[in-house]
């Protein structure tokens, strides 16, 4: 730490600027901003100039309608948000004591092993921690890793997609996402046992979003000379799914647990044909500075049971 920044953090930064600044990140108005705070207009505005004056740089664009951060603004944004969490967690600690394992784990994943695992680890953890309060979200991988590096939640479950990340992250692999071709019941093509990317290209299908799984499936099309297919409805929506599909001839990509209970009661089917899509393996994710508080490490300890019964099981 040079002697300038060691200045910085013991006599200029203080716990209300993180604040604002997260506020800010948040709202992207400084009237709005400071209500959250608990500060007026004109004292956010001067906290904000104080910062930018000390560091040197401009934090937020000021616009007609609002302020936008920077990049400088949205290193200092993710930053503040990291050490508010860092300060949550200790307090939690100090207040729990010799109390046993209690407070609260925000834990994000991506939508596979929302279906089982991570539903199986709550469990367990509940099972012999009730008082530990847990926080669930379903979100892509991108979205889940800024929401960690951020500090809004303790434990991702999915995928580090970007490189340069690496160093700052932990990554424990826990499984492949295989997918396979789903269909209703009944639909024409059940009786196939081969099927060309170019008959794929002509059927109407469900696509996911923009991401990974999308890639996957662009790569295979355009690999074989074909479009994508025109008939397309884009949704990631599991609850709508199996509604598209029985209603129609339509074609998804999806991990089979996704969809499990409506193949069990028949509903749905699995077309008998390869699908050679595997996403990289997905897995528990966390900040390699980060001291996990008790009960986010209990959530990890459930975690990895789970994965490894899973495993067993496969």
């Amino acid at each position: 730490m040079t002697l300038s920044s060691h200045r910085f953090l013991r006599s200029r930064l203080k716990t209300r600027h993180l604040i604002l600044l997260v506020e800010l990140g948040r709202h992207g108005s400084i009237l709005h901003a400071a209500e959250a705070a608990g500060l007026t207009q004109p004292g956010a505005s001067k906290l904000l100039s104080e910062l930018e004056d000390t560091l040197g740089v401009t934090l937020f664009e000021r616009l007609p309608r609002g302020v936008a951060p920077t990049w400088y603004g949205e290193v200092m944004i993710r930053r503040a948000g990291a050490a508010l969490a860092e300060m949550e967690a200790a307090h939690q600690e100090v207040v729990l004591g010799a109390a046993g394992v209690g407070g609260r784990v925000n834990l994000g994943t991506v939508m596979t092993p929302s279906t089982g695992l991570v539903p199986a680890a709550v469990q367990l953890l509940k099972s012999r921690h009730t008082q530990v309060q847990v926080s669930l979200g379903v979100d892509t991988s991108k979205v889940l890793i800024e929401r960690l590096r951020s500090g809004e939640i303790d434990i991702a479950i999915g995928r580090i997609l970007d490189p340069n990340l690496v160093q700052e992250l932990n990554f424990e692999p826990l499984a492949e996402e295989v997918h396979r071709l789903v269909v209703r019941a009944g639909h024409p093509w059940l009786s196939r046992s081969e099927l060309t990317v170019e008959e794929l290209a002509e059927a109407p299908w469900i696509l996911p979003p923009a991401g990974m799984l999308r890639d996957r499936l662009t790569a295979m099309f355009i690999s074989h000379g074909v479009r994508e297919p025109v008939d397309s409805i884009e949704t990631m929506a599991l609850s709508m799914i199996p509604l598209l599909l029985m209603g129609s001839d339509r074609v998804v990509a999806l991990p089979e647990e996704l969809v499990l209970p409506y193949l069990e009661f028949g509903t749905l089917a699995i077309l008998p044909v390869p699908l050679d899509i595997r996403l990289d393996c997905y897995g528990i994710v966390t900040r390699r500075q980060h001291h996990l508080a008790p009960a986010a490490e209990a959530m990890m300890q459930a975690l990895r049971e789970c994965a490894r019964q899973g495993q067993r099981h496969a």
